[in-house]
């Protein structure tokens, strides 16, 4: 990681308006590694779960609204790890078998995910939500052994699912993804045999909410589905209206009950993408399920038969069973007043980097507690937008790009959406509002900042942190109570000099267009403070004087913003952003015009 003192250099020496993040690289100098996020509201990527102490997930939940579950205690305690002393049991004792779903089920309900050690982390974040709620009839599949033994150590209900795959990450669309899936059907069909009622989930979602007795409302259910459903088509907590959701069944959360129609079901979508490896496997259950769509199954309970014409099917609402566009772009939940149950990290962009930096944005990721107090601290800033840029004018793409160049890291205000295929701005009867909070990977390649670039062509790693990282109650008391506020200021007003006095306690008023060695001297006296937030960090830094590192830097910054898809009638329809818009004569947000200029601008 680089610290300060590596970024010494790494500031801006040019005018554009994204001026803050080389700022925030310059104020950088003189404590160690310094971590830069974005603005908060008040006074990295993954962690590697293979070196850090889990026994922080053990602790109290964060949540005041507990869900409480009667008789969860009969079940053996989830976190209570073996004795240290104990050596691991045999592989053989962690197949799946009815006896083993038996021991872990509650009212013939289990709860599963599954995974490899690269998704560790966010398997021990679903855990741990399930039994911040008191749900502890889960179990956890592990795709390696090395997941295995490690959530067996952290006290974690597993079972070996015997598909020895890779321990590392899995790209979207790849051969590997699709094993994944395949191995899910495959998980489907073993466990419905056992009689026990079965609630399958993707590891990169969490429960926001005890979803059993919202279930249970529909004992008549073969199956219940999420969707991707974006334009809402009920306004309550029911069922989702099956007539109006033309988007995918999503697979990543669906609770299947073990009846003649859901095993035969599974059996043919088992069957189907077994004799064919390309066939993706949310494609394959939608195009069994969609066979037969209705009639409905009576005048009330919003079921429907599908697949076979004897399958009752129902669709959970899309504004409390959230998708990433539901949840993140629309806040549908909480535009409708409802509370959601379910949050699926779908519709973004970043990859896995991405998918968990947008569940510490809304803080609900479980971070070990070294990732809340960082060696050298944290720097921060208030960011200030001009009215006129947020709500004048049309929403357009002029408008848009305006708004987000203006700004640097969230919470970034967006006024158009990002999609995968052209649209006009925002979708039609979807609930986004303009303008709306987006996430950091609807303009910033979050896998890209997040990735060990090479030092001698990109200077020293920029290490970041969510947005609303100082308001998370995970943050630990020292780091609230280790402050200071720097206001910036006119040199030669009032108390406006480039020293390390301090007008008050925790406040210091710092010279706009300072030079490196300005602020070398002054932070210097306060390397040991935990958190330094600026007032703001336009002018806060003048210039370069290591014209290499610069260049470093530039060639970093380039990598780090993306695009914005997609306009209608055009093909490309994607417009790049750019972090040094301001420095090209005429610059205008369009979409490339020759496959010459198809590329990003580095």
């Amino acid at each position: 990681m680089g610290g300060w003192r590596n970024a010494v250099q790494e500031a801006a020496a040019s005018k554009p308006l994204f001026l803050t993040i080389y700022t925030t690289i310059i104020v950088g100098i003189v404590a160690t590694s310094f971590y830069v996020f974005s603005a908060i509201y008040s006074p990295s990527a993954s962690t590697s779960t293979q070196s850090i102490s889990t026994s922080w997930l053990s602790s109290p939940p964060l949540s005041q609204n507990k869900a409480s579950q009667p008789g969860s205690n009969q079940l053996k305690t989830i976190w209570e790890a073996p004795p240290s002393n104990s050596k691991m049991p045999p592989l053989e004792s962690f197949k799946l078998t009815k006896e083993l779903v038996g021991e872990r089920a509650k009212d013939n309900v289990i709860i599963v995910t599954f995974g490899n050690f690269a998704f560790m982390d966010f398997i021990l974040t679903w855990v741990k939500h399930l039994t911040d709620l008191d749900v502890s009839n889960l179990l956890v599949g592990a795709m390696d052994t090395k997941l295995l033994e490690a959530l067996y150590w952290e006290g974690v209900p597993v079972f070996d699912m015997g598909s020895h795959m890779s321990t590392i990450d899995v790209g979207w669309g790849s051969p590997t993804f699709h094993k994944m899936g395949r191995e899910k059907v495959l998980l489907i069909n073993a466990i419905l045999p056992f009689g026990y009622e079965l609630l399958m989930c993707d590891t990169d979602m969490v429960w926001l909410k005890d979803p059993l007795p919202y279930l249970a409302q529909y004992p008549d259910a073969d199956i219940l589905t999420s969707s991707d459903q974006v334009v809402p088509t009920v306004v309550d907590d029911r069922l989702a209206d099956w007539k109006q959701v033309g988007a995918a069944y999503n697979i990543g959360i669906f609770h299947w009950r073990p009846t003649e129609p859901a095993i035969k079901l599974a059996k043919e979508w088992k069957d189907m993408l077994l004799a064919d490896d390309k066939i993706w496997d949310q494609n394959g259950f939608n195009e069994l399920a969609r066979k037969q769509t209705g009639p409905a199954v009576d005048d009330d309970s919003g079921l429907f038969y599908a697949f076979d014409g004897t399958l009752k099917l129902g669709i959970l609402p899309e504004s409390i069973f959230c998708s990433g566009h539901t949840y993140f772009v629309q806040a549908m939940y909480e535009q409708l007043r409802l509370e959601p149950y379910a949050l699926h990290t779908t519709f973004q962009y970043g990859g896995t980097e991405g998918k968990r930096h947008r569940l510490r944005e809304a803080m609900v990721f479980y971070d070990p507690p070294e990732y809340y107090d960082a060696p050298g601290g944290f720097l921060s800033f208030k960011p200030s937008i001009p009215k006129s840029l947020l709500l004048d004018g049309e929403h357009n793409l002029e408008s848009h790009f305006s708004l987000i160049n203006y700004q640097v890291m969230p919470p970034l205000w967006c006024r158009l959406d990002r999609l995968w295929f052209s649209h006009p701005g925002v979708l039609e009867g979807s609930m986004t509002r303009q303008p709306f909070l987006c996430p950091l990977d609807h303009i910033f390649e979050v896998n890209v900042m997040l990735k060990d670039l090479p030092e001698e062509e990109f200077g020293p790693a920029i290490n970041i942190r969510e947005y609303s990282f100082l308001n998370n109650p995970l943050l630990p008391q020292q780091v609230k109570e280790s402050w200071l506020d720097v206001q910036l200021c006119q040199e030669g007003t009032e108390d406006c000099h480039a020293s390390s006095n301090t007008s008050r306690p925790g406040l210091l008023r710092f010279p706009k267009n300072s030079t490196e060695e300005m602020f070398k001297t002054v932070f210097s006296s306060f390397k040991d403070v935990k958190v330094i937030q600026f007032s703001s960090m336009q002018g806060a830094f003048y210039s370069f004087t290591d014209k290499t590192r610069e260049e470093k830097f530039r060639n970093r910054m380039k990598r780090y913003v993306g695009i914005w898809c997609c306009v209608e009638n055009h093909t490309p329809g994607h417009i790049y952003y750019d972090m040094y818009w301001d420095e090209k004569s005429g610059w205008k947000p369009a979409p490339p015009q020759t496959p010459e200029e198809d590329h990003p601008p580095f």
